[in-house]
């Protein structure tokens, strides 16, 4: 296997015979061995480029030098594509209206990254599973377009128009040349992420992260407040290491043996009892899903060495390194719904279609949402089908949550058969939706959904139309309208009381 990708491989081939030994594309090998060198500077910068030991210029410069090394190394001339979709997107920043420029920047990166992802799929290399140089590209779009929407709110709006969260976020300033790189192409981003909001970053790099600020995180909740002292990661990056090293076991031991494609076997389909088919389909997903535990974890690790993540402390005084996690993994095995799985999963890519779609999309925001992350994710036709069919399933989970969970919450009996019901329904239904992002092309894809009848399929329909919901926008409005009419009677009750006092 090794052998045959060396000459799709556009980066360095110093590292070919340890591909050749292990068998692993020299591609992937160039990855890890990139991102244990990132995780060793990691250490160096935090030691001897200390914010108290030297400047935020310097700082911004050996990050941005040694995030270019590391995409030479590992992308060759394509790495090339980095700069010049931030240069095109600094331009428009630059040069644009502030009105409408986040607007311009997220057609301009956006359209970029999806030219690329066009051209390496139907031009080069289609259906391969390697360390392609349009991944960092995704991540510099994300933290491109989320500076854009960043840049709109700090220097066009008033506090009055902004969430909390968007305040916090909001930037005064335009970032120069040097920032705005170091922002996009940091060596301990620039492989793997994960993205991060851009006044975080400034922080870091500054030393000013851990000073008391409001951050919100993936459940829309502020966290405590900071201490004021420099805490160790030492024992957080120690488990992330360990957590990479069991992750990576785990799938090179089961993720031949267990391959998603051999669900759409016709040997198999027609020999194997529905129920084992389905059975086996969670144990592939399951097998395939610590690769990307492993990616990007090692990436959180390698923040988190650099002094980069910190997140407040927990109840016990022990700190919290889990700024910008992507993921957590036990919430994810033990999901007991379809939106429990979704935030935790790619916490921080759900994080930006949250804050730059969903919040200020005015129509269907959560069609906008899956809608912009398929097509973020790249353009196989599998990704597409996967994210049309995470609406129907959002749309039914939301309908089951809100009609039929009051009934199981009488007793902690109810709630445990209620939990094991839905965990066992949101895992079958997790990997229903993701076997297309997996299979890719339209023929595979469409093959295993009509092996399975499209039965989630129908069944979220009539759910859909069994179980009618109320959207989030207008049960928040009522809630709102709620208050308020409950704060005007208060207001009457008190005016009446002051008017019997006075009379008294």
């Amino acid at each position: 296997m090794a052998t045959q990708t060396t000459a799709s491989c556009t980066g360095s081939t110093l590292l070919q015979p340890i591909s050749d030994i292990i068998n692993l594309p020299v591609d992937q090998v160039n990855f890890v061995a990139c991102q244990l060198f990132a995780l060793l500077m990691a250490v160096w910068f935090r030691i001897y480029l200390h914010p108290s030991k030297t400047s935020p210029f310097i700082r911004h410069v050996v990050a941005t030098l040694l995030g270019f090394y590391l995409a030479l190394f590992c992308f060759g001339w394509y790495s090339l594509h980095f700069l010049v979709q931030s240069g095109l997107s600094y331009s428009v920043m630059v040069f644009a209206g502030l009105e409408h420029m986040h607007k311009y920047c997220f057609i301009v990166t956006l359209g970029y990254l999806i030219s690329c992802q066009i051209t390496r799929v139907y031009v080069f290399d289609y259906g391969m599973y390697s360390a392609d140089f349009t991944g960092p590209m995704m991540v510099i779009t994300q933290k491109i377009t989320s500076l854009a929407f960043e840049i709109h709110d700090g220097l066009t709006k008033q506090e009055g128009q902004l969430t909390p969260s968007q305040k916090y976020l909001a930037i005064r300033r335009m970032p120069t040349l040097l920032e705005y790189l170091s922002y996009n192409c940091n060596f301990m981003g620039i492989l793997a992420g994960p993205t991060c909001s851009y006044n975080d970053y400034m922080a870091f790099i500054e030393g000013t992260c851990y000073q008391p600020h409001h951050q919100e995180n993936a459940n829309g909740k502020e966290n405590g407040k900071y201490k004021q002292s420099e805490p160790s990661s030492k024992n957080d990056v120690i488990s992330k290491l360990c957590t990479c090293a069991i992750s990576l076991g785990i799938y090179l031991s089961l993720c031949t043996l267990l391959p998603v494609e051999h669900s759409i076997n016709d040997g198999f389909v027609s020999s194997t009892p529905f129920h084992l088919q389905v059975i086996y389909l969670y144990l592939a997903m399951l097998a395939l899903r610590p690769k990307y535990y492993f990616v990007w974890t090692l990436a959180d690790a390698i923040n988190n060495a650099a002094g980069f993540g910190f997140n407040g402390y927990n109840k016990d005084g022990s700190p919290r390194w889990d700024l910008i996690s992507n993921l957590r993994i036990l919430d994810i095995e033990f999901a007991t719904s379809f939106k429990m799985f979704l935030d935790n999963w790619n916490i921080q890519t759900a994080l930006w279609l949250k804050r730059v779609c969903y919040e200020r999309c005015r129509i269907n925001p959560m069609a906008a949402t899956f809608l912009l992350s398929a097509m973020w994710h790249g353009v196989y036709p599998g990704y597409y089908l996967t994210f049309l069919t995470g609406i129907a399933m959002t749309m039914a989970a939301r309908a089951v949550r809100h009609n039929i969970r009051p009934y199981f919450q009488g007793s902690d009996s109810h709630k445990r058969i209620y939990d094991v019901m839905t965990w066992a329904g949101t895992q079958v239904a997790i990997s229903y939706t993701v076997a297309p992002f997996v299979l890719l092309a339209v023929g595979p894809s469409l093959k295993f959904y009509r092996s399975w009848y499209y039965c989630l399929h129908l069944l979220c329909l009539l759910v859909v139309l069994a179980l009618p919901v109320k959207s989030r926008r207008l049960q928040a409005k009522e809630q709102q309208d709620g208050l308020k009419d409950n704060q005007a009677d208060h207001n009457s009750t008190d005016n009446n009381c002051n008017q019997k006092e006075k009379a008294t």
